[in-house]
């Protein structure tokens, strides 16, 4: 099991949620080494993906949104795996639910969105894909209350997410 000082997290949670959220997913991303591969991908279980998962998710999509979080290789990551599911289970149903809208435009464009570009070609996104930018706002009118929840859910169910050492 992946080991976090429990002296990390509590400065970490007096910091804020997302810096709470952080000392997990630096770790998970030092034990696979920052690689998404088959191999490594199989050091993480299905609840520290999904919390990966969404450290990756609010920090692409709060700082260049769906077509950065695509362009990034992250597409996969994030729509062809449980994640909406999961956020669902944690019971975040907002943050499902837009996940699964943003699916079928990614799902209807995948080749085009996935396409290697220059970055004039990776500009012209935003404005191709137009039909994230409500998905984008959503996300940042519920991003705090669902980060609050995401860590509120790890916090109540830690040993899911790494063993607490001192």
């Amino acid at each position: 099991m992946i080991e976090v000082k429990e002296a990390a997290l509590q400065k970490a949670a007096s910091e804020g949620m997302d810096e709470f959220i952080q000392v997990f997913t630096d770790k998970y991303k030092e034990i696979i080494g920052d690689e998404f591969t088959a191999e490594s991908m199989q050091k993480l279980t299905g609840e520290q993906h999904s919390l990966l998962a969404y450290q990756l998710f609010r920090d692409e999509i709060m700082f260049g949104g769906f077509c950065q979080l695509i362009q990034n290789g992250y597409g996969g990551y994030i729509f062809d795996n449980p994640f909406a599911r999961v956020m669902r289970l944690w019971g975040i149903d907002g943050l499902s639910k837009l996940i699964y809208k943003a699916k079928k435009i990614y799902d209807a464009h995948r080749a085009d969105l996935e396409k290697e570009r220059d970055d004039e070609e990776f500009m012209a996104m935003y404005e191709q894909y137009e039909a994230f930018d409500d998905l984008e706002e959503e996300y940042f009118e519920m991003e705090e209350e669902v980060t609050e929840a995401v860590a509120r859910y790890v916090d109540e169910h830690l040993e899911l997410f790494a063993k607490i050492v001192s």
